[in-house]
Formats: C-alpha cells, sequence, structure tokens
C-alpha cells in the first residue's frame, strides 16, 4: 500500500491472492494501528459502493539528523519522508558526543512541540555522523574529526531524551538514501559522492543501501589519488583523495599561490565570482575525483554518480572535471548511459536520508508484524 494508491478490500484479496477473511482482518488490523486510512469509495458495480484505502503517512512522525562537522541539521518527517520542519544550527562536532547530541535531543523536542505531536508519535530516530559507523551497533568506529566518539554509545545517548528506536550511520550514506528515495527511486545502482571538507561515497546497489562487512562501504576520500605523492592526509597516510580534492585542499593551494581566501565557503564564493584560479583549482580537483570513480565505475556499473556537499554549488566547474576523466578512462559499456549530476536535495539530502533508514526500518515486515502482535495483546 505504500506505492499511494488506495485499493479496495476487493483489490487487495486480487493482488495476494490471499483468502478474504486473511484481508479482512489485516486490513481491520492496519487500520487500527493507523498505518492505513479510508480513501473515500470506489465505483459501485451494484449495491453499496466499496471502500477504498490508503497507506496513512502522518501515523507517525520520524526526527532525522544530520550532523557535519561545524553544523547540525535536525528534521520533522512523516512516514513518506516528507519534511515537515526543520532547524540548521552551528555546531562544532569537536566539543564531544554529550553536548553534540543533547543539542540534537532538544532540536527534536521543538520540532515536535511545533508540529503539536508527542514522543508517542514518534516511530523513531535517524542519525548522520561525519565519520566511520558501526551501523549494527550505532556507534562511531575511530573517527578522525571527532575527538571522544570512538565507540560511543549514540544510540542510548538519543533514545533516552527521545525515544527509540535510533538508527546510525555516517553522513554520507543518508545522503544517499535520501538523493535515492526523492530523485531516484526507480534507480537500482547509484553513488552518491559528497564533496566537503572531507570526500565519501554512499552506494546503492540492487536499491538497496550496501554497507559492507562492517559498515566502512564507499571511503572514497581515503582511496589514493594518482597525483597525492607526498601530500599528508589527516587519516595519517599519504596520498590520500581527500588531502589534494577536498574544499580545504584546495583553500590550501590556494593560500599558497597567493590568492586570498579563508575556508571552504569562500572558496565558493570565488569560484561563483568567477575567479580563474579557484575555477581551474576546482576543475582540477574534479579531474582527480574522477580518476577514482573511473575504478569506481569499472567495478560497480553504477547508472548515476550523485555529486552533493558543499563543493557542488560550484557544479560546472567541479562536474566538468569529474566527467571529462570518467568518460575518458571507463569502459563505454559502462559510461554508455551513465549520468552524471548535481545532487538536487540541497541541504535536506541528509534528514531525508536519516529520516528514510528509520522508515524502512519501521515498515518492514518484521516491525509491522511486532506493532500488530503488540496492538492485538
Amino acid at each position: 500500500m505504500r506505492d499511494g494508491r488506495p485499493r479496495t478490500r476487493a483489490e487487495l484479496i486480487q493482488l495476494t491472492g490471499l483468502a478474504r477473511s486473511t484481508v479482512g482482518a489485516r486490513v481491520d488490523s492496519l487500520l487500527t494501528a493507523g498505518l492505513l486510512k479510508p480513501a473515500g469509495e470506489s465505483r459501485s458495480t451494484g449495491g453499496r459502493p466499496p471502500v477504498r484505502f490508503a497507506f496513512n503517512p502522518t501515523a507517525a512522525v520520524v526526527i532525522g539528523a544530520d550532523l557535519g562537522a561545524t553544523h547540525a541539521t535536525v528534521g520533522l518527517t512523516d512516514l513518506d519522508g516528507t519534511v515537515i520542519s526543520d532547524r540548521t544550527v552551528e555546531l562544532d562536532i569537536a566539543s564531544g558526543p554529550a553536548p553534540v547530541l543533547d543539542r540534537v535531543v532538544d532540536l527534536g523536542r521543538e520540532l515536535l512541540k511545533e508540529a503539536k505531536r508527542t514522543r508517542a508519535d514518534l516511530a523513531g530516530v535517524g542519525i548522520g555522523l561525519p565519520g566511520p559507523v558501526e551501523h549494527s551497533t550505532g556507534r562511531p568506529a575511530s573517527p578522525p574529526i571527532m575527538p571522544g566518539w570512538d565507540g560511543y554509545d549514540v544510540p542510548a545517548h538519543v533514545s533516552a531524551g527521545l525515544g527509540g528506536p535510533v538508527l546510525v550511520d555516517n553522513d554520507v550514506n543518508i545522503m544517499a538514501l535520501g538523493e535515492h528515495a526523492t530523485v531516484h527511486p526507480h534507480v537500482d545502482h547509484l553513488v552518491f559522492v559528497k564533496v566537503a571538507t572531507g570526500i565519501g561515497a554512499g552506494i546503492i546497489s540492487g536499491g538497496q543501501l550496501h554497507r559492507g562487512a562492517q559498515g566502512a562501504a564507499g571511503d572514497l576520500g581515503h582511496v589514493a589519488a594518482p597525483h597525492g605523492d607526498g601530500v599528508l592526509c589527516r587519516c595519517g597516510n599519504v596520498g590520500c583523495l581527500e588531502a589534494v580534492a577536498s574544499g580545504p585542499a584546495i583553500v590550501g593551494r590556494l593560500e599558497r599561490a597567493g590568492v586570498e581566501v579563508q575556508d571552504t565557503r569562500a572558496l565558493v564564493d570565488l569560484v561563483r565570482g568567477g575567479n580563474t584560479e579557484a575555477i581551474a583549482e576546482m576543475r582540477a580537483a574534479g579531474r582527480e575525483i574522477g580518476a577514482v570513480l573511473a575504478s569506481t565505475v569499472s567495478l560497480l556499473n553504477p547508472q548515476v554518480i550523485v555529486v552533493g556537499g558543499l563543493l557542488v554549488q560550484c557544479a560546472e566547474s567541479l562536474l566538468a572535471g569529474i566527467r571529462e576523466v570518467v568518460y575518458g578512462r571507463s569502459l563505454p559499456l559502462a559510461t554508455e548511459q551513465l549520468q552524471i549530476v548535481a545532487a538536487r536535495t540541497g541541504g535536506h539530502a541528509g534528514v531525508i536520508g536519516a529520516a528514510t533508514m528509520v522508515i524502512q526500518h519501521v515498515l518492514s515486515a518484521e516491525e509491522v508484524e511486532r506493532q500488530l502482535a503488540n496492538l492485538a495483546s
């Protein structure tokens, strides 16, 4: 029923092949749970018109939180992932888990209050963190820019303040989920690349988010770059893509060349303003990213590569460099229908993705069974 199309009991019987009594009981249970709602009457073929039912996305709400190195966006969505309201605040992830997560909890409570919803209406909380996360436990795993977060029980902290379930993943994975759910829902193979303070990728394969064995899949920023020889990365290694093609890396090269630029946001302004040195560096960074993505295209054969993050505001220069190398170095079969595009969800990708992660969990067959069993008892 989540495709949004209202159906009668008779249509559900025909679609599922289940007995009339089974479908009737199931519809009644889902109506009681609030997950289905009446949606008008179908055309009568004689006698009383049959009632249609539809999925009810307002049955509950979800909190999605997208945490970056210097900011946090917390949003409230319905069960379709539609954003009801959100807040973005300045926040230093390096200040530690307790103050950061307490702020997330406070923002979540504010959004619930404004929407006139209570904790009883909250289906769950999804959180994206700017570092590696062991998805099965929700605990950060040696995150390089998050001192004090390693192994911290994020779900327990947030659940104590808002309730659960609380699901946690890295920020690029949830951005991939958000972009896939809202812009490319019919694409089975997609790679989302975030280019900002760091560089990372989220991989959708077979329509599902691919996390790998420990949740480390998509760590694109720490793949060796073609021209990264001798460049020290913050991970302690040398030659990483992030060390030569991220926002801070480009800013550093421009400063050494005598161009006045304070940070990545200022870099974006320079490119938008037509500064030739900044445009050239941005395109060169795109070529470095493209060289690594060319290998990704050969390995994964995606239909779409979506580029997001702060630097996508300079989309023309960055994408030009990426396309130049990917289309030039990958096999024609892999690139024949490949699209390389800028993200379209903007600042909402992370919030929508974090909410989508929770929605997929709470509306899974197992969780719906559990909810209905609890209601029955």
